[in-house]
């Protein structure tokens, strides 16, 4: 999956969000997962933190704003960082241009900005319109890494195990060959019940952590997370100490031994309104949703990963609050 680093000034931080949004039907299709400095646990340090994610995104995002450019922290030091590795062919560094200001003299200022032309994201009049654009942008640009990235998977499985009689004369990527090379695999109960299993520990983790951050964030809002048992757990949200929405989430076993985790909004019984299992392509396992909540006839067709399990869910909760 591709890794997309967010280089952003707080101040900037409710659009990196409506951003992020955006990009949520990718997250959902596992072409990317997304990192900003918000994940960053207590106790955790900082710098080591952004730093590591730094070297490891496949795409960085310069959310670019007077503020950016303003912030030594992300024009000195995540900028810095971001222009050496793109000129080192290890990472894309797409600028993405939230307000007017004076960029194109910046070291990145020659690189093809987004939205279309470098126009600004607030100088449009809808902003959906140039969110679009971006997280088509980083569609394109996340699609043509992992076709470079299989590529030379591939290059160097041959390699590796050149033909049975065949002796190697020369490197495999000079011969001429097909790109079609990945060979279908099986996946046992175990892989599946795994599977699954650490599926809902991820979705666990993400709901507390994301009750938690919203409960910083928004004054009036309250939030709790229940760990009922090793396999249930509830969320609720509170608004000016009324409950506006909650949801009990858990780990069933009733209908394959696989498993399946279930969604209801209610925190007691055994109803459900949405229930995430695994299936397989073939190639690799993923998450499919029964469809019961409103989705796109494309995103019922893709598997989700563990993250984009969790959103969903997520997105059932904080729904009614939007």
């Amino acid at each position: 999956m591709i890794k997309v680093f967010f280089s952003y000034s707080h101040k900037d931080e409710e659009l990196r969000n409506e951003l992020e949004t955006h990009l949520a039907a990718l997250k959902r299709q596992g072409v990317i997962e997304t990192w900003h400095d918000r994940r960053i646990g207590a106790g955790v340090d900082i710098d080591r933190e952004i730093d590591q994610h730094l070297e490891l995104a496949d795409i960085i995002l310069l959310l670019v704003s007077p503020y950016f450019i303003a912030s030594d922290y992300c024009y000195d030091v995540e900028m810095k960082g971001a222009i050496e590795r793109h000129s080192a062919g290890e990472t894309v560094v797409i600028p993405v241009i939230l307000h007017p200001c004076d960029w194109k003299g910046a070291p990145f200022g020659k690189l093809r900005a987004t939205p279309t032309d470098g126009k600004p994201v607030s100088k449009f009049s809808n902003l959906h319109d140039a969110f679009l654009e971006i997280t088509q942008d980083i569609r394109a640009v996340a699609k043509s890494i992992a076709t470079e990235r299989e590529i030379e998977i591939s290059n160097t499985q041959v390699a590796s195990n050149p033909i049975r009689g065949q002796v190697k004369k020369r490197p495999v990527g000079l011969q001429p060959r097909s790109g079609n090379l990945r060979v279908r695999k099986k996946f046992a109960d175990l892989d599946r019940s795994r599977y699954v299993a650490e599926s809902f520990e991820y979705m666990a983790n993400y709901f507390e952590n994301s009750l938690a951050e919203l409960e910083a964030r928004v004054a009036k809002i309250n939030a709790d997370f229940r760990r009922i048992d090793a396999n249930t757990f509830t969320a609720s949200i509170f608004e000016s100490g009324d409950c506006v929405s909650s949801c009990k989430i858990w780990l069933s076993s009733d209908t394959n031994s696989s498993g399946e985790i279930r969604y209801s909004t209610s925190t007691s019984g055994n109803s459900w309104n949405e229930s995430i299992h695994i299936e397989d392509d073939g190639y690799s396992m993923g998450l499919r949703a029964m469809g019961f909540h409103f989705m796109q006839q494309h995103e019922r067709d893709k598997l989700l990963t563990k993250e984009g399990g969790a959103e969903l869910f997520w997105s059932m909760l904080i729904g009614s609050l939007q």
